[in-house]
């Protein structure tokens, strides 16, 4: 078993353009200030950054979100990951890999020997991906008309698209969002941290959309490699028929393909074939269902991963902990 440290773990990144935001260093760093210890290893050609969280009674579960990365030796590299997460007591150790379903039979025949697939996913494991190939215009012809109208409209009624440093007005937002809409939300200071370590790398972007000075909506895009991502997203109560949401995605879309990303990860829809979504999304509004009726309009691609996986070490601990787990859900990323 290799552990290398974070410097290490950023050159192994570099290496691998596919590896996900998730996987970073940085990553690893915003986690280490809100309860996790990071872990990053290293067994031949494969990786993790390996997330520990302490549990009383000296224990801890593992977690490795959008990964691991590489290929080669998977029994090797699972050892070693074994090894590690015995000597942080862990009681088990989930992984949520980077990998589409339509790409899962060999990754499950190969990588996931001796791990139970998981329904308690922490981040969502379908999302809508959509193209930034081609012009600016290209990527607006691709988008349901009613969608480019609202882009429209919204730039007819006065609404502007700011970058802006301004977290406190972000999270206030948020909170209204979250109790609107009934999610979990992180706290003022993980956004705070989530900000500023991304965006002195210059891969987080802040947007405020704003009438006549007063924010409508906001949203904190990051970007690694050729993907960005729209983690987290928030609007108020007032002006809504001004559309301000509409604009603040085009413009994460435009700042994202200016820095050569290829794709835009919406990041959450309901988990359920495409066909259910489709045939429904006009009559639900619970859940996530608003969120996917608003998705669909920017023409992505909806897409899933193979979703969460458990390699579990005190089964009895285990299964104590899933029960406690279903009954409480913390906000993704």
């Amino acid at each position: 078993m290799t552990l290398v440290n974070s410097e290490e773990w950023g050159g192994f990144i570099q290496g691998h353009p596919e590896a996900h935001i998730l996987q970073t260093a940085t990553w690893g760093e915003l986690k280490a200030g809100f309860g996790w210890s990071p872990r990053f290893i290293l067994q031949g050609q494969i990786g993790a950054l390996v997330l520990f969280k302490r549990l009383p009674l000296g224990l801890s579960v593992a977690y490795i979100p959008r990964g691991p990365v590489g290929n080669g030796d998977w029994q090797a590299f699972w050892s070693a990951v074994d090894e590690l997460c015995r000597e942080e007591h862990a009681i088990f150790l989930r992984i949520e890999p980077e990998i589409w379903e339509f790409d899962e039979k060999d990754f499950i025949e190969n990588a996931l020997v001796n791990f139970s697939k998981c329904s308690q996913t922490i981040q969502p494991p379908r999302t809508i991906l959509v193209s930034l190939a081609g012009s600016e215009e290209d990527i607006l012809m691709r988008m349901k008309s009613k969608t480019r109208y609202n882009i429209r409209l919204a730039e007819r009624k006065e609404v502007i698209v700011n970058t802006s440093t301004d977290v406190h007005a972000f999270h206030r937002m948020m909170q209204t969002t979250g109790e609107r809409d009934a999610f979990g939300i992180h706290s003022l200071a993980y956004y705070q941290r989530a900000f500023h370590l991304f965006s002195e790398q210059d891969t987080c972007a802040l947007l405020i959309a704003e009438y006549r000075g007063q924010p409508l909506a906001g949203l904190m895009a990051f970007a690694q490699s050729d993907t960005a991502w729209y983690f987290y997203g928030a609007s108020t109560n007032k002006e809504r028929n001004r559309m301000p949401t509409y604009p603040l995605q085009w413009e994460a879309m435009r700042w994202a393909k200016q820095r050569g990303c290829k794709v835009y990860d919406m990041w959450g829809v309901p988990d359920l074939p495409e066909s259910d979504l489709e045939e429904n999304f006009l009559e639900r509004s619970d859940g996530l269902w608003g969120v996917y009726r608003f998705k669909r309009g920017f023409g992505g691609e909806v897409c899933r991963t193979i979703g969460a996986w458990d390699r579990v070490y005190n089964p009895l601990v285990y299964k104590a902990y899933k029960i406690i787990a279903d009954r409480r859900r913390s906000p993704a990323a």
